[in-house]
């Protein structure tokens, strides 16, 4: 790999929206640039609209491909020279198509290898939808560009807290039929593989929720718990010494059990997501594991009712750039301590004399 920095493509995402603000207010510290090469998805206009708005002092460099981004700079990559029309706080078709125009661009580029990993500002994901984006949000959409099979984990993270999902953006109605065992399964594998390889914890210790209040209540309250749940925990960790539960959402929670797990798999998205937003809404960090890509996003989403006034907290996107920066190292890591393994040893004990064997077949 050539000798040079991160290149961390950045989506805008809904332009009526907060992302700008959070993407120049994070740049206004110059030693972020230094971190990475930043290149932002959108348009030149928009960036130098949103900037006099906010009386931002950040600069940006524009650019026509990746490969043109300058190191130590906040490069801005034009997709459209278009005339595109700012409506601070309120969806439009046209924030939709451009949103979705940035993350079109991004993900080829992404493909092409010009960019090493992606973070995405929020969307809108009513607005946003077309004919080519028919997705229920921006963990779908990848997983179809680039998944190649792979199965995609939303978690939502900080520093203390990772909660993975079993199933995202799902009518309530829709969810018990979609918890099966082998779903479970699916998850769990991805979110121990994740903490090992992508947030370097050797031995993870995974807390999974209940589906039903009180964890079914031996099946007063709902079977899935018995039928689906543990199953689906005793197939993947047979042993016990890697998944505990199911744990009662609302006491786990409460009596802040979450503190002594590397993860949390919730059932649902508001299961994990409600106490998640309130224990780490400020540095909240969505993290899509399991996918070829990094890419992260911050925990919040366009929040139309302070678009445009200033008052956006950066603290969760600038985590999101740290969280993609840091899982990228950690796979580099990871595949070359896992390049080649040494040959597995057999101790042999006969009669009085010991011997060692080499099995060059393991």
């Amino acid at each position: 790999m050539e000798n040079r920095r991160i290149r961390v493509g950045i989506t805008h995402g809904d332009i009526n929206g907060v992302g700008y603000e959070v993407i120049l207010k994070t740049f206004a510290d110059t030693t972020m640039a230094e971190l990475c090469t930043p290149i932002v998805y959108g348009s030149p206009k928009v960036l130098a609209y949103h900037r006099k708005a906010l009386e931002s002092s950040t600069n940006f460099q524009t650019i026509n491909v990746a490969t043109d981004a300058v190191e130590g700079k906040l490069n801005l990559l034009s997709c459209t020279e278009e005339e595109i029309k700012i409506d601070f706080g309120k969806p439009t078709a046209e924030s939709g198509k451009a949103a979705l125009l940035s993350l079109e661009c991004a993900m080829k580029d992404y493909k092409e290898g010009l960019i090493d990993v992606l973070v995405t500002a929020p969307i809108n994901k009513n607005c946003i939808q077309s004919d080519v984006f028919r997705f229920s949000g921006h963990t779908e959409y990848i997983q179809a560009c680039v998944g190649e099979g792979a199965e995609a984990l939303m978690i939502l993270m900080n520093e203390n807290l990772r909660v993975a999902l079993v199933t995202t953006h799902l009518p309530l109605k829709d969810i018990p039929a979609a918890i099966t065992q082998e779903g479970i399964e699916a998850k769990l594998r991805i979110f121990l593989h994740t903490l090992k390889q992508d947030f370097t914890i050797s031995k993870p210790r995974i807390a999974v929720l209940a589906l039903n209040p009180h964890a079914g209540e031996e099946g007063l309250l709902g079977s899935e718990e018995k039928e689906i749940i543990i199953p689906a925990m005793k197939a993947v960790d047979p042993e016990g010494t890697s998944c505990f539960g199911p744990f009662p959402a609302d006491g786990f929670f409460g009596s802040r059990t979450y503190e002594h797990f590397d993860g949390i798999l919730a059932m649902y998205h508001d299961q994990g997501l409600a106490p998640f937003k309130t224990l780490a809404m400020e540095d909240g960090v969505n993290y899509t594991a399991g996918l070829s890509i990094v890419r992260t996003s911050p925990a919040h989403g366009t929040a139309y009712d302070i678009a445009g006034k200033g008052c956006a907290d950066e603290n969760s996107f600038r985590q999101a750039i740290y969280t993609a920066i840091d899982v990228y190292r950690s796979r580099q890591a990871y595949a070359e301590a896992h390049a080649r393994p040494l040959a597995k040893v057999y101790h042999e004990r006969r009669d009085d004399s010991d011997k060692l064997k080499l099995n060059s077949e393991d």
